[in-house]
Formats: structure tokens, C-alpha cells, sequence
């Protein structure tokens, strides 16, 4: 077994490579960029190296720094987890040339199933399902349109080397093609630095399946069972969950065979990841295709831990040390239910736009990984696991995945692990930034995903007009109602208390106006709850003046977090954040005569919604724009984003050039 080894990631992973190293009494060495200089994993590690500035070309994906921190540090092998030098295999070769071990599987599978073109070849030989498509170099926009017009739309455009997310298109008609076809090309060779495109069938109703892979040296190849990740924005997994509500044991079998077949076929070692997508329309469930396989550890591997027992990085470190597996494919079982949420660092309110910078404030449901290598479990406290790697005063960067943490629950059914991610969720305290807590949270209660019922188009689907909150109905508003005049009692309460004013006539009303959004309640505070517009509303809560969080025993048991904004509260709990101005009931009429103020129209200008570069411009003055048209690209954590007129017009003026940086809200150009 090695006695030293060196992680070449950063963030939650190399926490979690960490824990599970130092655990088996494995020293470990990080190596960092300026930009993580003080990240919790550095603090982590026994030996921390520093590589280099903040961009990761310049620092994570440079082979020879990471050489150089084995050399002077000792370390005998690499974990690279994911992203980064995971899949790349020259990387490997080279680790291999220098006598240092890989924990991963060898170089040659990494470059047949790092090539979606050349991967899909191999798996049809090895008896996979594979989507029609085009397998084969593309020549330019207009070849990329005859071979998407001989598939029939839709169909997916895909860079071959991509990966999370990156690179993809989907067109409708040629129209989608001759657009997309060279952001797809661009994006490719930005992110992974190879411009090939693959073009293949767009399944319907698609549900993302994947297939957990492990494998020895000695042979031995075992499939342990299935994830669904079929919840995802613009092909970015949010929601993961094993095992999957749609498969059933034969299909389970006779994808984890198919799987194990590909693996074996280009030799596989260590632990991967064979994704499928399933027709979610086809009620056999025999209609499953090879989409890719994943070489390195999957970020939703801990829903296959919470379920299966296996420790996936111990095993590959024990695979890289020449170990046989001691488990066969009858010890993989399933027990229980997991679901994984991943917490980015983007503003569901404002389209999902990244949002980086410093976490003002940050306070996970229960602690994560901690100084000493330790962490919450396999299936977390209680159920709950949180894996980050971020700190509080920490910055969320430009430069890396803007992920803030992986919530991981765990149940005996797929409804209690659900509720366990709604009052985990509840507890995140995240200020300085945005964030999709509330999104997540609203996910989790949304009636098609409690049924089961998801395709790969679920956001989409469920939200058109985008978030604006987890619905609340009448029953939920009179129960907010009384928590908002229960605050204000409580704080005049306090007040009065330190005053030395409270006495038996000077008591706070009972009765408050509250007005949530336009919607005014009358609210009667009495002992153990209150009532409503004439409805009881039972309930008490544990809160004392300044804390953020509130536990309501009631009605809804839940947890809420409450603060003041000025001259109003705000609640925030189960997936939306709510408003209130309370007043005492005897002066509510008063407040028919506020101003409301009205925001200014901005409907004439194209702004910025991301920090982001200005990749292209479209127009130029005095062109004449019609709605839908494409205005601007602007790149943002190396995605490209079409920037399109929202009505007709002409253009007034530019006021941005192609490769200025932009600030959130900047705006580009006016309409007359």
C-alpha cells in the first residue's frame, strides 16, 4: 500500500480523496493555486504544494508542476479526481515514465472513452446499445447540416472531448444547426482543447441513467447498480439519486452487463462511470443507448456509497496498489434510498446566472469535512451528509466550478430521503452571493418529481418563465402569517425587556396586520398559535431575537430562517423567501396610503446578466434587430450564452467591445 499520495484537485474532492487516505493512514499532499490558498483542503492535507496562479491552465492542468510536487514531496502515487487531469492520458504516461502510480484506470482506456466519436465505435463492437448518429469527422457548419437533416431533428451536437456539461447543442431545425455548430466547435477547444463535433439523435422523454463501475487489475470487473441524474440545466446534472425509480432488476441486470462488457473490453481498472440514456417512453424499459463513460470518480458518487456501503475512493486506492477486490457482484446490494443536490453558486431568480465572490456568510446543515481529515459518514448524521470544500469569508471564483457544496441524504424509502434534503436544505446559511438552496428545495416538493415521472427536460418542462419560488398556497401563507407577527411581538417583547419597560400594561398588541407580497392578513397572536383571517393556525417555535433560525413545531413542522430588512422581516424556508411589513392591527389602514415604487423600464437595453466576457457582437449601429435575433455572446464559466433581442427595434448604440470583461448588469448596447 503507498504510504504518501498527492491529490491534483481542489475543492470538495480533494476533501473528500482526503478523509478517505488519511483514514486508511495514507499520508496526503495537496497542491493549490493562489486562489486556494487558504481553502479548507490545503489546511487538510499533511504537505500542501503551491503550483501556480489562480487559472487553471496556468496551475490544476499544467502535468509538470504536478510531477514536480511528487518529486519534492515523495508522494509514491496521484488521485486526480475529477475535471482538470482526470481524464486526460497523457497525463498518466507520463505519471507511469517517472515511476509514479495513477489512481485511475490506464492511459489507453482513458483515450478510447475520452473520445465520444471513437468510444461510441467501441461500444457498438462490445454489444452496447448506441444512439444513431454520425460517427466520424465533420467538416464545416454545412456538412454538420446534411448529416443533422439525415438523422431527422432533433439531434444533439456535442464536442467530442466534452464533458459536464460543456459543449453541447440542441437543434430543432437547420436554422439551430448553422448557430450552434460553431459555439459548440469554440466551446470544445476553450474547454478541452479539441474543436470536434459529433451529431446524433436526440431521444425523447430521455432519462439519464448511469452505471457504476468498478474494477481490479487481477480482472475482476463488478457493476454496482444504477444513478439517476435525469434533473439537469443545460445538461449540468442538479439532482442525483440511487437507485433509479424507473429501472427495474431485469433492466438493472442487463445494463450493468452490457456496462461491465464495454469496461472489460478496453481493459478497464479503478472505478467508472458508463452514462445511458433511457427512453423514458418506452414502458419495457429495453430502450436504453451508451451516451459516454466517465474514466475517474463521478461527483454523485456518494448516492452509490449511501447505498451500497463501498468506499469508491478507498477502492480505488487499493486498485492502484494492485489489490484484487474483495467483493464479488452478489455482495452489491441496494439498501435504503439516496438523493444528491448539488448547491451552486447561481441565482435561480435571474435565470440561473453564475454568481462568484466572497461567502459572506456560510453555515452547511451540519459540518462537512473538518481540519483533521475527518468527516460526517458514509450516510452522513442522521441521514445527512454535506461534502464542500468552501469556507465561510472564502471566495467562490471565477476561474473553477461554481458548485458551493453536495447535499447527500439518505433513507430507507425515496420520500423520506426527499424530506431529509427539504429540512437539510432549510438549514444552509449562504449570504454574499446567490444561490439555488430555494430552487433545490422546490424541486424536492414538486408533485412530477415526488411521482417519479422525470425526463432530462424536467426544468425546462416545469419551469418555462423561470423560478420565482416554491409555490405557496393559502394554508402556508396564514402559517407564515403568524410566524411574521410572531417575530415582531417577540422583538418588541425583547425590546421592552431591556428597557425595563415591560409591565402589565405595557405589553405588545396581540393582533397585527401582515402584508406578505400585496396580500394583507389579520392576525390574532394566542397561546400556542394563532388565528388567522378566522382560521387556526396551531404552532409554537423555538426563537430567540437575533438568531437566524427558527424550529416551528405546528401545524408544519419545519425550520425557518428569519431576518430583519429594514422595517420588514423576511422568512425564508421551503424553497422561496417571503416579505412582511407587520403593523399593529389598530393602525393598519394607514397603509393604504404608501408609495409603491415603480422600477424603471429597461426593456430598450441589452444587459449583461452574468460576469462574463464579450465573446462576439452580432449587430451594429442602425441595424434594425427583430425579437429572438442574437444580439451578444457573452462567455461565462466557459459556457457561451446567446444574448437575443427581447423586442424589434434598432440598435442606438454599442456600448461594449468583443473581448471586454463585463460586470452583472453591465449594459452592452441600447435600442431606440
Amino acid at each position: 500500500m503507498f504510504s504518501k499520495i498527492l491529490i491534483a484537485n481542489r475543492g470538495e474532492i480533494a476533501c473528500r480523496v482526503i478523509t478517505t487516505a488519511q483514514k486508511m493512514g495514507i499520508a496526503t499532499v495537496a497542491v493549490y493555486s493562489d486562489a486556494d490558498r487558504h481553502a479548507p483542503f490545503v489546511r487538510m492535507a499533511d504537505e500542501a504544494v503551491h503550483i501556480g496562479p489562480p487559472p487553471a491552465a496556468e496551475s490544476y492542468l499544467l502535468p509538470e508542476k504536478i510531477i514536480a510536487a511528487c518529486k519534492e514531496t515523495g508522494a509514491e502515487a496521484v488521485h486526480p479526481g475529477y475535471g482538470f487531469l482526470s481524464e486526460r492520458a497523457s497525463f498518466v504516461e507520463a505519471l507511469e515514465k517517472e515511476g509514479i502510480a495513477f489512481i485511475g484506470p490506464p492511459p489507453g482506456a482513458i483515450a478510447a472513452m475520452g473520445d465520444k466519436i471513437e468510444s461510441k465505435k467501441l461500444a457498438k463492437e462490445a454489444g452496447v446499445n448506441v444512439v444513431p448518429g454520425f460517427v466520424g469527422e465533420i467538416r464545416d457548419t454545412d456538412h454538420a447540416v446534411e448529416i443533422a437533416n439525415e438523422i431527422t431533428y432533433p439531434v444533439m451536437m456535442k464536442a467530442s472531448a466534452g464533458g459536464g456539461g460543456k459543449g453541447m447543442r440542441l437543434a430543432y431545425s437547420e436554422k439551430d444547426v448553422r448557430e450552434g455548430f460553431e459555439a459548440t466547435k469554440r466551446e470544445g477547444l476553450n474547454s478541452f482543447g479539441d474543436d470536434r463535433v459529433l451529431i446524433e439523435k436526440f431521444i425523447e422523454n430521455p432519462r439519464h441513467i448511469e452505471i457504476q463501475i468498478l474494477g481490479d487489475k487481477h480482472g475482476n470487473i463488478l457493476y454496482l447498480n444504477e444513478r439517476e441524474c435525469s434533473i439537469q440545466r443545460r445538461h449540468q446534472k442538479v439532482v442525483e439519486e440511487a437507485p433509479s425509480p424507473f429501472v427495474t432488476p431485469k433492466m438493472r441486470k442487463a445494463m450493468g452487463e452490457q456496462c461491465v462488457a464495454l469496461a472489460r473490453a478496453v481493459d478497464y481498472h479503478s472505478a467508472g462511470t458508463v452514462e445511458l440514456i433511457v427512453s423514458g417512453a418506452d414502458p419495457t424499459g429495453e430502450s436504453f443507448y451508451f451516451l459516454e463513460m466517465n474514466t475517474r470518480l463521478q461527483v454523485e458518487h456518494p448516492v452509490t456509497e449511501a447505498i451500497t456501503g463501498v468506499d469508491l475512493v478507498e477502492q480505488m486506492i487499493r486498485v492502484a496498489a494492485g489489490e484484487k477486490l474483495e467483493m464479488t457482484q452478489e455482495d452489491i446490494g441496494i439498501d435504503g434510498w439516496s438523493i444528491e443536490n448539488r448547491v451552486y453558486a447561481e441565482d435561480p431568480y435571474r435565470g440561473f446566472l453564475p454568481s462568484t465572490g466572497r461567502l459572506v456568510e456560510y453555515e452547511p446543515p451540519l459540518a462537512g469535512w473538518t481540519n483533521d481529515g475527518s468527516a460526517n459518514g458514509r450516510r452522513g448524521v442522521d441521514g445527512v451528509r454535506v461534502d464542500d470544500g468552501v469556507f465561510e469569508g472564502g471566495e467562490v471564483s471565477m476561474f473553477y466550478d461554481p458548485m458551493i457544496a453536495k447535499l447527500i441524504t439518505w433513507a430507507p424509502t425515496r420520500d423520506e430521503a426527499a424530506d431529509l434534503q427539504i429540512e437539510a436544505l432549510d438549514r444552509f446559511r449562504i449570504k454574499g452571493l446567490g444561490h439555488n438552496v430555494d430552487f433545490l428545495s422546490a424541486i424536492m416538493q414538486h408533485e412530477r418529481f415526488r411521482s417519479g415521472e422525470l425526463t432530462t427536460g424536467f426544468i425546462a418542462e416545469e419551469y418555462p418563465d423561470g423560478f420565482t419560488g416554491a409555490p405557496a398556497d393559502d394554508a402556508w401563507l396564514r402559517q407564515l402569517a403568524a410566524l411574521f407577527a410572531g417575530a415582531e411581538f417577540t422583538e418588541q417583547v425583547r425590546a421592552r425587556q431591556i428597557s425595563g419597560q415591560l409591565n402589565g400594561t405595557d405589553n405588545p398588541p396581540s393582533r397585527w396586520m401582515v402584508r406578505i407580497g400585496a396580500r394583507d392578513f389579520d392576525v390574532l397572536l394566542e397561546e400556542g398559535g394563532a388565528i388567522v383571517d378566522g382560521e387556526s393556525v396551531r404552532g409554537t417555535w423555538d426563537w430567540e431575537v437575533g438568531n437566524r433560525l427558527a424550529q416551528v413545531t405546528g401545524d408544519n413542522t419545519m425550520t425557518v430562517q428569519i431576518e430583519r430588512i429594514g422595517v420588514r422581516w423576511r422568512i425564508t424556508t421551503r424553497g422561496a423567501s417571503h416579505e412582511a411589513l407587520v403593523l399593529p392591527g389598530d393602525i393598519a389602514p394607514l397603509t393604504a396610503h404608501m408609495i409603491e415604487k415603480i422600477p424603471p423600464d429597461l426593456s430598450r437595453m441589452l444587459i449583461c446578466p452574468m460576469p462574463g466576457m464579450l465573446v462576439k457582437l452580432h449587430v451594429a449601429e442602425g441595424d434594425a434587430v427583430q425579437p429572438g435575433q442574437p444580439l451578444a455572446t457573452v462567455e461565462a464559466m466557459k459556457m457561451e450564452n446567446i444574448l437575443r433581442a427581447e423586442k424589434e427595434g434598432t440598435i442606438a448604440s454599442i456600448n461594449a467591445a468583443e473581448g471586454e470583461s463585463l460586470a452583472v448588469d453591465a449594459v452592452i448596447l441600447e435600442l431606440e
